[in-house]
């Protein structure tokens, strides 16, 4: 009873054609793409955000890093 066959979702297919006309659903279809697009390209830029401030907050860290290794190593030359 739950199973759906091959025919079933044709007939489906059929009478949402039907109804809705090709034209609309074309229409529907691109806008759902669209907004998917939208989606995507949203979480994408959010993604590179997040890594970019991974990216600075680590560069900080070595460079502060660095300068605190740099005295270390003007007093060894004067040594």
């Amino acid at each position: 009873m739950g199973n759906m066959g091959i025919w079933q979702l044709l007939i489906i297919a059929v009478i949402v054609i039907l109804l809705f006309g090709t034209k609309k659903l074309r229409s529907l279809g691109g806008d759902l793409g669209g907004a998917v697009k939208g989606f995507k390209n949203a979480m994408s830029s959010e993604d590179e955000k997040k890594s970019l401030e991974e990216n600075s907050s680590d560069l900080a860290n070595t460079s502060a890093a660095a300068t605190e290794k740099k005295p270390e190593s003007k007093d060894k030359e004067q040594a």
